[in-house]
């Protein structure tokens, strides 16, 4: 088959599966409660930043405000680090904590790491590319105390995607997704967006019992979640695809081999 009939199937079941999953979801009523209020407690945000240095800055450019603090978890081999504590002594505005690692924590170890850091009642976490803003991340974190959980999620109704992700990108995700619901029993539409909120005494709860240190660690915090009767709650989110994804080929067969360890008990319960 020539390049453009392949593209032009692949776009064909891509917008299949967009429709099926839009249809699926209006079908189901909202429950999720929005306070209007910001809580007063503040909040902590992680920031997961392995070999970051040439995107660390632009996040902070576009964070123009937050009351909580930012724990930039640095466990590369360049000078994000560095950068980042440039960065807190130029803005006096915003509290800013760097954890410096000399070793790699894996995606899920290094958010580990800031969770277990973090001093508010209200945590989360978010990628270093900018995909989300920080107002988004607000309004993720208007949702608790109502639930215990805020995920951002790209693929329900009321999400909005400036820049999506290519093709095979799209593809994967869903073949992913599919996956989940059928190992886990998770009903999620995006367990991988970059952008999620707790209450920090659920984190707490099941922190002792993760396993994951890699990408897979989103899928494991929310079974784990479930499992210990955690309510948490899937929100439509604004989006943009920022490219130069740090996930690679081999990082995609370590993070299967990792799930199916979580759910087959190849690790601690």
């Amino acid at each position: 088959m020539r390049p453009a009939g392949l593209a032009a199937r692949l776009r064909h079941v891509v917008h299949y599966l967009e429709e099926y999953v839009l249809d699926t979801c209006q079908r189901i009523k909202p429950t999720l409660r929005i306070m209007t209020p910001i809580p007063d407690t503040t909040c902590s945000i992680v920031i997961p930043a392995y070999n970051e240095e040439q995107r660390i800055s632009p996040l902070f450019d576009g964070i123009r405000h937050f009351d909580g603090e930012l724990i930039v978890v640095c466990d590369g081999t360049d000078n994000t680090a560095d950068i980042v504590d440039r960065v807190a002594a130029r803005r006096q505005d915003l509290t800013i904590r760097c954890l410096r690692f000399d070793h790699r924590l894996g995606k899920g170890g290094g958010v580990m790491a800031g969770l277990q850091a973090a001093k508010s009642d209200f945590v989360g976490y978010f990628d270093a590319d900018g995909s989300t803003s920080m107002n988004e991340m607000t309004r993720l974190f208007l949702t608790l105390p109502a639930v215990d959980g805020a995920i951002g999620s790209r693929w329900i109704p009321g999400a909005d995607l400036k820049v999506r992700q290519g093709i095979l990108r799209q593809l994967e995700s869903r073949a992913f997704n599919l996956l989940i619901r059928i190992l886990f029993g998770l009903d999620y539409h995006d367990t991988q967006c970059g952008a999620k909120v707790f209450k920090k005494s659920a984190i707490d709860a099941i922190m002792p019992m993760m396993i994951s240190r890699g990408f897979e660690f989103d899928v494991e915090l929310l079974w784990r979640l479930r499992r210990a009767g955690f309510t948490v709650e899937e929100v439509p989110i604004e989006w943009q695809n920022k490219g130069d994804s740090h996930v690679r080929k081999r990082d995609m067969i370590r993070m299967l081999a990792g799930l199916f360890a979580v759910r087959f008990g190849s690790g601690r319960p």
